[in-house]
């Protein structure tokens, strides 16, 4: 491990707020967030934008390796920049979340981009989260985090969100939509989601955010996390 940056690897379900805690521990230890589920969809947004065929691996794992992907905290929050581009919000979008998983399910593209992710630990300290961060992307990873929550909390959250957003929620439809991403999840053959015997399982349902970046701080230190600005 000599010489390697430090990666904090969080992985988990849908819906178990694996982005909002990841990011603030990011800020808390002064590493790089890195939204794995960004890059997948920051491929798609570019793939419709030239009129590939999302079907199409080939074409798909061609712009995911000629694709320029940044990523910054800024004063208006984390930002995902695409060939200079700042995309945070058009990869929102209902249509992209639609279409991701053409990206998000081949093997191709998931190599090209599993190489960009490993290139970013060359020069900084990594907080990534994602479903095969710990297993796939950085088996070597000084702390692994299963972040996890009841089916019903994660739809309560989801609801919440949408609520917020002042979008239309079904709590029902919700539930069962991330139970099928669940399914679909942990039995995809490539890269599934699994939880890991040497990664800390954190169940957060009772949890406060604070609480979990806390815990999830704290085991990196006791790890030997390094302080960057020192």
């Amino acid at each position: 491990m000599e010489g390697k940056k430090f990666v904090v690897a969080i992985d988990g379900p849908a819906g178990a707020g694996k982005g909002t805690v990841a990011r603030l521990v990011a800020q808390r230890l002064g590493y790089l967030y890195v939204d794995t589920g960004a890059m997948y969809r920051a491929v798609t947004w570019k793939a419709l934008r030239v009129g590939a065929d999302l079907t199409d691996e080939n074409q798909l794992a061609t712009i995911a390796a000629n694709l320029s992907l940044n990523f910054h905290e800024g004063k208006e929050g984390y930002r995902v920049l695409v060939d200079g581009q700042d995309v945070s919000e058009k990869i929102r979008d209902e249509e992209i979340s639609q279409k991701s998983h053409y990206a998000a399910s081949s093997l191709l593209v998931r190599q090209v981009l599993w190489a960009k992710q490993r290139q970013l630990r060359v020069k900084h300290h990594l907080v990534m989260e994602g479903r095969d961060i710990g297993s796939i992307v950085f088996p070597d990873a000084q702390v692994k985090i299963y972040l996890d929550a009841s089916l019903k909390e994660r739809a309560r959250r989801r609801y919440l969100q949408l609520k917020e957003k002042g979008l239309p929620a079904d709590l029902e439809a919700i539930k069962k939509e991330i139970a099928l991403r669940d399914e679909r999840d942990l039995h995809r053959s490539i890269a599934p989601l699994v939880r890991l015997p040497e990664a800390v399982y954190l169940d957060t349902t009772n949890l406060t955010i604070g609480e979990e970046v806390e815990i999830i701080v704290n085991v990196c230190r006791q790890r030997g996390a390094p302080d960057p600005s020192k």
